[in-house]
């Protein structure tokens, strides 16, 4: 039986993925990437224009050995979406990147 991560807690140091911003700047992306001049320096909306780029740092931090992700939502929320026009797709770009991490962690899932 798998145990939980509170279990996991007790047994040894977990490591999560580091700065998702910071990794996306290393990726020197334009504004296309990001869906338009409008919409440049929206991390989170890379889910929607380049979820292969947000899949790609994701698969990064787990084969350099992190134990578990976050998703890119950092600034996901309404108020900082609406910077951009966003705000009435909170709900959309959150859901595409538990997506993203989800799928990108259960292909890098072991039983240990």
């Amino acid at each position: 039986m798998a145990k939980s991560f509170a279990e996991v807690l007790e047994e040894r140091v977990v490591v999560l993925d580091g700065a998702m911003g910071t990794s996306v700047q290393a990726r020197h992306l334009n504004a296309d990437d990001f869906g338009g001049t409008a919409l440049e320096g929206c991390n989170e909306y890379l889910v929607i224009s380049r979820p292969d780029v947000v899949a790609d740092i994701h698969a990064a931090f787990l084969k350099a050995g992190c134990d578990g992700i976050e998703t890119n939502t950092f600034g996901a929320g309404r108020v900082v979406l609406a910077e951009y026009g966003l705000a009435d797709r909170a709900y959309e770009v959150n859901r595409r990147a538990a997506e993203i991490a989800l799928q990108v962690a259960r292909d890098f899932s072991t039983p240990d």
